[in-house]
C-alpha cells in the first residue's frame, strides 16, 4: 500500500461531494487541455479529452479488499461503466464492511464512489474462487510486510500472500487470464510468480506489473489524475497485448501519453526507487535540521529557499520526527536486500543511510525533550 504523504485516511471529517462528470471526461476539444470545472475535486483540474474507445468488456478481479484494492477497483468502475468490477477477499467481516454504509477506510470522495457504483458494476465478496474463474484482468493487492524470520528477515519482503493468492488462482482459472501485481514486490517477482501459475495450472496466463503510487488522504485524487500509470510485462507478443489491454483500461480516463509500459522488472523496480528517493528527501531535510539547531539556522527557511528551485522542488522538505506511515521504511529496507544479494554491498549501504538518519532524527526528537525536561 502506498504510504506517502498525510496519514489521515482514519479520520472521518465531512464527505466532500464527488465531481459530477461524464465517465470519459469528454468535452470536445484537444485532449491534454485543462478546462476550468466548478464541480472537480479540491486542488485538482480535470483533463479535457477526445472520447476514447471503451475497453473490450472485459471483466475485472481484485484480491485483496484493503487500502489499495478497494479504492483502485472503485474508480476503474466509476471510470468504465461498462466493465464489471469484483473486489474478492476471504475475510468476512471486511467484505461486509464494503458493503456496508460505513466504509472500512476512508478517504475524501471515496464513499460516494462507492456508494455510486456499488450493486452495479462494482461488487465485493468473499466469492474468490466464482470471481477469479470469470474474470480477464485479475489484480493481486494483497499485503507484502517484511519478512521476521528466514533469510532476509528485517529486511526483504514477505511474499506469503502473494504466493498463495498465485496458487489459487492457478488451482481455480479455466481460461486464459492477465495476472497484476498491483501490491509493492521486489524486482523478479512476476517471473517467480510466472512460474508458480503455469507449474500449477490449467490454461495460459500473462503476468503484469501496475504498481500504485497512492498517498494517505489524497488517493482519489492520486487515481483521478496520475502523474502515470504504470504497466509492466514481457516483451514478446502475449505480453504486449495483456499490457496493451491494461493500458486500453485506464485510457478511458487517463490521457494516453501518461500511461507508460515497460519491462517488468523496470515496473517492479521503479515502486521501490519512488519511495525510496521521496524518503531520501526526508532525511536529507531531517539532517540539515541537525545542523541549523547547531548553528543557530532556521531549517524552515533553509527548506523554503532550497525548494525554490526548480530543479529541487518544495515537496517532501518539511523537517520533522521521520517517516510518516510504514512504507519507506519497508520499501528501502527491501532495497537494500535486493542490492546486496545482487552483491552490490556500496550500493545497499548508500540507500541503508537513509533509514539509518530516519532513526537517527527519532533519537534526537527524544533525547531533546528529556533534556528539556531537566533529563528527568
Amino acid at each position: 500500500s502506498g504510504c506517502a504523504g498525510a496519514t489521515n485516511s482514519k479520520i472521518r471529517p465531512t464527505a466532500i461531494s464527488l465531481p459530477k462528470v461524464s465517465p470519459d471526461h469528454s468535452a470536445g476539444g484537444e485532449r491534454g487541455l485543462f478546462v476550468p470545472r466548478t464541480n472537480a475535486l479540491p486542488g485538482r483540474r480535470l483533463l479535457r479529452q477526445t472520447p476514447i474507445p471503451r475497453p473490450n468488456m472485459v471483466r475485472i478481479a481484485c484480491i485483496g479488499a484493503g487500502y489499495v484494492g478497494g479504492p483502485t477497483m472503485a474508480m476503474i468502475a466509476l471510470k468504465c461503466p461498462d466493465v464489471t468490477v469484483t473486489v474478492l477477499d476471504i475475510s468476512e467481516p471486511r467484505i461486509a464492511a464494503w458493503n456496508s454504509d460505513k466504509l472500512p477506510i476512508y478517504e475524501p470522495g471515496l464513499d460516494e464512489i462507492v456508494f455510486e457504483r456499488r450493486g452495479k458494476n462494482l461488487h465485493f465478496t468473499t466469492e474468490v474462487d466464482k470471481g477469479i474463474r470469470e474474470a480477464d484482468i485479475i489484480f493481486v493487492a494483497v499485503n507484502t510486510p517484511t519478512k521476521k524470520v528466514g533469510i532476509g528477515a528485517g529486511r526483504a519482503a514477505d511474499l506469503t500472500y502473494w504466493e498463495l493468492a498465485a496458487r489459487r488462482i492457478a488451482a481455480v482459472a479455466e481460461t486464459p487470464k492477465i495476472v497484476v501485481e498491483k501490491s509493492t514486490v521486489p524486482i523478479k517477482t512476476a517471473e517467480a510468480i510466472s512460474a508458480v501459475l503455469h507449474a500449477a495450472g490449467k490454461t495460459r496466463f500473462d503476468v503484469l506489473s501496475n504498481p500504485e503510487f497512492l498517498a494517505e488522504g489524497t488517493a482519489i485524487p492520486d487515481l483521478t489524475e496520475p502523474d502515470r500509470v504504470l504497466i509492466g510485462g514481457t516483451m514478446d507478443d502475449n505480453g504486449k497485448k495483456a499490457m496493451e489491454t491494461l493500458a486500453n483500461v485506464y485510457a478511458t480516463w487517463v490521457p494516453r501519453e501518461r500511461v507508460l509500459t515497460t519491462n517488468v522488472w523496470s515496473s517492479e523496480l521503479s515502486k521501490l526507487v519512488a519511495n525510496s528517493f521521496l524518503a531520501q528527501r526526508v532525511s536529507s531535510i531531517n539532517a540539515i535540521s541537525a545542523m541549523c539547531e547547531a548553528s543557530g539556522a532556521d531549517v524552515d527557511e533553509v527548506s523554503r529557499a532550497v525548494g525554490m528551485d526548480s530543479r529541487i522542488g518544495p515537496k517532501f522538505l518539511k523537517a520533522s520526527v521521520g517517516f510518516g506511515g510504514s512504507c519507506f521504511q519497508k520499501d528501502i529496507l527491501n532495497l537494500v536486500y535486493l542490492c546486496e544479494s545482487m552483491g552490490l554491498a556500496d550500493v545497499a549501504e548508500y540507500f541503508h543511510w537513509v533509514v539509518k538518519m530516519n532513526d537517527i532524527q527519532k533519537e534526537r526528537f527524544v533525547s531533546r525533550i528529556i533534556h528539556g525536561l531537566f533529563n528527568t
